[in-house]
């Protein structure tokens, strides 16, 4: 059973579960959620011989709020601070969604050799256009103005497919409440890191570790094409394409994402 623990990391206090016993394999959430949003997956690894850590990314859920602006490189050296927190020397499988997945591919650039797989789940490798820049600081600025509410509003249907939404009203229940215990500033500071992001297609023709890329197929955030590219731009790379699903297929269809995922790690 998963015990949620807390350690200090980087100058902040991370909060964390950390399930099961085996290779270790790390999942990154995506914004604005946090580390209850991997609960179906972590059922079913810890099930399958993995000891699986999730944490609050700083900013989110139960971790420390630090205002301004949170860089990706900052998120992956947190990362990896509690994987050193909790003395694992070995080489880590890991996942991310949406930010989580630039997040993972940052970790890539920074600890390659501390990796033996990616999954890269609902995300796009690009870098930040001057319109996306400008829109996620004026959605920044809009979350410590106004708080998260009407930004759930606006999200929650391009979340999760549209049709989720009424079909799964327990997901529709879980992202929603995920998303308004979002701290406004902590959210705000992930948008602001982001929109100065890199590019990071040049590193992914450089990955060589074994690679899962899994999209929702009606994710309207990152759709397939971008889970396409990031296929062709891996090598030897597996793609998996989660049907009934949008931004979140994790959630909205978790035992076709975690079929996907064994496929993986059976290979």
């Amino acid at each position: 059973m998963a015990m949620t623990r807390t350690a200090e990391v980087n100058g902040i206090t991370v909060s964390f579960d950390d399930a099961g016993i085996g290779p270790a394999f790390v999942l990154v959430h995506g914004h604005p959620f946090d580390r209850s949003m991997w609960r179906p997956q972590v059922a079913s690894l810890t099930a399958a011989g993995y000891r699986v850590i999730t944490a609050d990314l700083r900013g989110y859920g139960r971790s420390t709020v630090v205002p301004g602006l949170t860089t990706l490189e900052t998120f992956a050296r947190d990362t990896f601070a509690l994987v050193d927190h909790l003395a694992i020397d070995d080489e880590v499988v890991l996942a991310g969604l949406s930010m989580g997945g630039q997040i993972a591919m940052e970790c890539y650039r920074l600890f390659p050799d501390r990796i033996c797989g990616l999954v890269l789940a609902d995300t796009f490798p690009q870098g930040e256009t001057p319109e996306g820049h400008a829109h996620r600081n004026r959605v920044a600025d809009q979350l410590l103005a106004e708080g998260m509410t009407g930004y759930v509003t606006e999200n929650l249907s391009k979340m999760l497919a549209a049709y989720n939404v009424e079909a799964m009203p327990d997901v529709a229940a879980h992202v929603r409440t995920m998303m308004l215990n979002a701290p406004p500033a902590g959210a705000a500071a992930a948008l602001r890191g982001r929109a100065e992001r890199q590019d990071y297609q040049e590193l992914l023709t450089k990955v060589s570790v074994p690679t899962l890329v899994v999209v929702g197929r009606d994710d309207e955030f990152t759709p397939v094409a971008d889970a396409e590219l990031m296929h062709r731009l891996i090598p030897d790379s597996t793609l998996a394409v989660i049907d009934g699903a949008g931004h979140l297929p994790n959630l909205e269809q978790p035992a076709a994402f975690n079929a996907a995922l064994h496929a993986f790690l059976d290979q």
